[in-house]
Protein backbone atom coordinates (compact mmCIF):
# COMPACT_ATOMS: atom_id res chain seq x y z
CA UNK A 1 0.00 0.00 0.00
CA UNK A 2 1.23 3.49 -0.66
CA UNK A 3 0.39 6.44 1.54
CA UNK A 4 -2.81 7.31 -0.28
CA UNK A 5 -5.73 8.56 1.82
CA UNK A 6 -8.09 6.65 -0.48
CA UNK A 7 -6.40 3.39 0.50
CA UNK A 8 -6.47 3.87 4.27
CA UNK A 9 -8.36 1.18 6.13
CA UNK A 10 -8.33 0.02 9.71
CA UNK A 11 -9.25 -3.21 11.44
CA UNK A 12 -8.24 -5.78 8.81
CA UNK A 13 -4.75 -6.61 10.04
CA UNK A 14 -1.86 -4.99 11.88
CA UNK A 15 0.24 -4.39 8.75
CA UNK A 16 -2.56 -2.44 7.02
CA UNK A 17 -3.39 -0.62 10.25
CA UNK A 18 0.22 0.54 10.56
CA UNK A 19 0.37 1.68 6.93
CA UNK A 20 -2.96 3.48 7.32
CA UNK A 21 -2.05 5.21 10.60
CA UNK A 22 1.24 6.32 8.99
CA UNK A 23 -0.76 7.99 6.20
CA UNK A 24 -3.31 9.39 8.66
CA UNK A 25 -0.62 11.00 10.83
CA UNK A 26 1.11 12.48 7.77
CA UNK A 27 -2.18 13.99 6.63
CA UNK A 28 -2.59 15.58 10.08
CA UNK A 29 0.64 17.48 9.44
CA UNK A 30 -0.92 19.44 6.57
CA UNK A 31 -0.51 23.14 7.45
CA UNK A 32 -3.88 24.23 6.06
CA UNK A 33 -5.64 21.45 8.00
CA UNK A 34 -3.82 22.21 11.25
CA UNK A 35 -4.51 25.94 10.91
CA UNK A 36 -8.20 25.29 10.27
CA UNK A 37 -8.56 22.87 13.17
CA UNK A 38 -6.54 25.00 15.59
CA UNK A 39 -8.90 27.90 14.99
CA UNK A 40 -12.00 25.78 15.57
CA UNK A 41 -11.10 23.48 18.45
CA UNK A 42 -12.55 24.19 21.87
CA UNK A 43 -10.32 24.34 24.97
CA UNK A 44 -11.65 20.93 25.98
CA UNK A 45 -10.87 19.41 22.57
CA UNK A 46 -7.35 20.85 22.64
CA UNK A 47 -6.74 19.39 26.11
CA UNK A 48 -8.12 15.99 25.03
CA UNK A 49 -5.90 15.86 21.94
CA UNK A 50 -2.78 16.93 23.83
CA UNK A 51 -3.48 14.48 26.68
CA UNK A 52 -4.08 11.57 24.30
CA UNK A 53 -1.16 12.30 22.00
CA UNK A 54 1.38 12.90 24.78
CA UNK A 55 0.26 9.61 26.31
CA UNK A 56 0.90 7.84 23.00
CA UNK A 57 4.34 9.45 22.76
CA UNK A 58 5.18 8.53 26.35
CA UNK A 59 4.09 4.92 25.83
CA UNK A 60 5.94 4.43 22.54
CA UNK A 61 9.07 6.59 22.54
CA UNK A 62 12.03 6.62 24.87
CA UNK A 63 13.32 9.99 26.06
CA UNK A 64 15.97 10.31 23.34
CA UNK A 65 13.45 9.42 20.59
CA UNK A 66 10.99 11.97 22.02
CA UNK A 67 13.59 14.74 21.85
CA UNK A 68 14.92 13.75 18.42
CA UNK A 69 11.71 12.72 16.62
CA UNK A 70 9.06 14.91 18.22
CA UNK A 71 10.95 17.99 19.44
CA UNK A 72 13.38 17.77 16.49
CA UNK A 73 16.38 18.42 18.70
CA UNK A 74 19.74 17.54 17.15
CA UNK A 75 21.24 16.71 20.53
CA UNK A 76 18.52 15.44 22.87
CA UNK A 77 20.29 16.33 26.09
CA UNK A 78 22.95 18.97 25.48
CA UNK A 79 23.72 19.40 29.18
CA UNK A 80 24.74 15.73 29.46
CA UNK A 81 27.32 16.18 26.71
CA UNK A 82 29.09 19.20 28.17
CA UNK A 83 32.53 18.64 29.54
CA UNK A 84 33.76 20.34 32.67
CA UNK A 85 36.53 22.87 32.28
Amino acid sequence: MNNSPQQMCFGLNLELDRESIRCFLQLMGNIELTDTLANRLSCEEIQEIVHFFTGVLKNNLNEDEYHKLFLLEQSPHPSKHLTKM
